[in-house]
């Protein structure tokens, strides 16, 4: 009861501070340049008092008015320049590639406020910096590895150790396929950075579209068995024929509206990582239903594999991080970590929203589009 009516008199207060703020020295540069002219003033009138009233030579008291008025306009100065000086040090620190420094803001004026902004747009950057580093890192790492695998393969080849027969073929072929799907995402994650991949959204039936993906699935991972091809990460193709996938769709009438094509990225990638995180003879359920808006969808992808530690579920969208135990299943290569990066920029391209949600066992991812809302907008 008694902090009811302290909650309108808080806020009065706080009105009332901001009001106040373009007279306060120490929240307003503009207050502290009036505050210092004001100040001036006053020593002034008042030497010219204490000269009219004493038998001092008004000359000595404009030279002493005028020292300290310059001695007032230069402390206020340094206090007024120091931030821009300081900001100016870090700048130049960036420009030679040093992010790391900030720049002291307990001022509560303006200043202050650009060197809360300064402050972010640094941790900005080095966040920026630090993500281009590991790019750099992690595309080399991974090009590195097909590109030996390939180089072994044809250097035996060449100097007669094994045969160029089907089987040495093949060994070659997945490592070129494996390599042909890493440029591949690099460009789809290109294009998505630069929003050059436009929307073709459309109305469409759930059910047999979601069933032709899961069709794609399983058609996908007999070809690679009989081919003898190991995982493809975010493909859909992989070897994993002990996986079960089953699709609940409710109502089986359900109709939404978006890109089919960037969806079927975002629920083959999502199979995929499933499939290769389940157990043996485990099962892979995909969920669909309406959202809150007109045409919107609900997706869940449950797997039954170990699951996501809730610390590292902010990491799985990541370029480049596999997130969460390494797959358990045969004949897996731990991909290339971007099929999930694909998925959420396809999302993020709807304006929808991607991430890993709450589950008893296994892992559950949840998509969610907004459906005729995002066309609207």
């Amino acid at each position: 009861m008694t902090r009811w009516p302290c909650t309108p008199l808080r806020e009065l207060w706080q009105r009332v501070w901001e009001g106040l703020r373009p007279l306060d020295p120490y929240r307003s540069v503009k207050a502290a340049l009036g505050a210092l002219v004001s100040v001036s003033v006053i020593i002034t009138t008042l030497l010219v008092f204490v000269a009219m009233h004493s038998a001092t030579e008004l000359r000595v008291i404009t030279i002493f008015s005028i020292i300290a008025s310059l001695l007032i306009t230069q402390f206020v100065a340094n206090s007024l320049t120091a931030p821009l000086d300081e900001m100016t040090d870090v700048t130049r620190s960036m420009a030679h590639g040093n992010y790391s420094r900030r720049v002291r803001s307990e001022r509560r004026d303006e200043f202050g406020d650009l060197a809360n902004a300064f402050n972010r747009m640094a941790a900005d950057l080095e966040a920026v910096d630090t993500h281009r580093k590991e790019l750099v890192a992690n595309v080399s790492h991974e090009l590195r590895t097909p590109i030996a695998a390939l180089r072994a393969v044809l250097e035996n080849v060449v100097d007669g150790v094994c045969e160029p027969d089907p089987e040495t073929m093949r060994t070659a072929l997945k490592q070129t396929e494996r390599l042909g799907r890493l440029v591949e995402h690099l460009l789809d994650l290109s294009r998505l950075d630069n929003g050059v991949v436009p929307l073709h959204s459309r109305r469409f039936e759930v059910w047999p579209y979601l069933s032709g993906v899961l069709k794609e699935a399983n058609m996908s991972r007999g070809a690679a068995t009989l081919s003898g091809l190991s995982g493809v990460a975010g493909s859909g193709t992989h070897t994993r024929t002990d996986v079960h996938l089953h699709l609940d769709v409710s109502p089986p009438e359900l109709t939404a509206h978006a890109d089919a094509e960037r969806l079927h990225q975002v629920v083959a990638n999502l199979i995929d990582n499933a499939i290769k995180h389940s157990p043996r003879h485990g099962r892979v359920t995909v969920h669909a239903r309406r959202g809150e808006g007109p045409q919107s969808l609900v997706l869940e992808v449950q797997d039954e594999g170990p699951g996501i530690p809730e610390a590292e579920r902010y990491r799985v969208f990541e370029r480049f991080n596999r997130g969460g135990p390494a797959p358990s299943g045969p004949g897996t290569d731990g991909g290339t970590g971007l099929g999930l990066a694909i998925a959420r920029w396809a999302v993020d391209l709807h304006g929808g929203r991607i991430g890993v949600a709450e589950s008893p066992r296994g892992c559950r991812i949840r998509v969610t589009l907004p459906g005729l809302e995002s066309a609207r907008s």
